[in-house]
């Protein structure tokens, strides 16, 4: 049976906008593989890796992993796959990850299908995800975290979306209405 053709999408929008949400139904629904450096990560720190250690200050305080971890992260997850079928669920973050991941997909043959972007106003995004931290027990989803990392994805990220942007390969998804609604407008993007 021959391998299936590559499918690289990489979503991008501000913390708290569904991407991982809706990544997960993607994901299953075109038989793509969901990497989550946030998830991975939660996961050293739940475990008490050394990995997680090193970066639970930085994720409690809202600020960003620094790129040799996360690039290293997503080196072993691509190379153990025989057929690059993924989402990035909040990877990269800068424009510096976006160039080190283009040097990795080049050498593993697979280019990026789509990159869509959701957008979500600030105050909903907020109230969003002051809402998952009553429910999920995450330590990083209170409003002053929250408030910080619109702040740190706006600053840092910006530069990210003008990089695929210039390339054409961003596609605006509205991130407000139902789950379903949403879906539906990202399924449009990723064609």
């Amino acid at each position: 049976m021959p391998k299936a053709p590559h499918k690289v999408v990489i979503f991008l929008g501000p913390p708290g906008a569904g991407k991982g949400t809706q990544a997960e139904r993607l994901a299953a629904d075109q038989n793509l593989l969901k990497i989550s450096t946030g998830d991975i990560l939660r996961d050293h720190v739940t475990r008490g890796t050394e990995l997680g250690e090193r970066v639970k200050p930085i994720l409690d305080a809202g600020r960003l992993v620094p790129d040799d971890i996360l690039i290293a992260l997503i080196r072993d997850r691509l190379a153990a796959l025989e057929s690059v079928r993924v989402i990035f669920d909040g990877f990269p973050r800068t424009t510096a990850q976006a160039q080190e991941l283009d040097m990795l997909l080049e050498e593993l043959g697979a280019p990026i299908s789509a990159v869509p972007l959701l957008e979500v106003p600030d105050q909903l995004l907020i109230d969003r995800i002051v809402e998952r931290g009553k429910t999920s027990g995450r330590s990083d989803d209170t409003e002053e975290v929250a408030r910080n990392r619109q702040t740190v994805y706006r600053d840092q990220t910006q530069p990210l979306i003008d990089y695929y942007s210039a390339r054409g390969q961003v596609r605006t998804v509205n991130g407000v209405g139902s789950m379903d609604e949403v879906y539906s407008r990202i399924l449009d993007a990723v064609k």
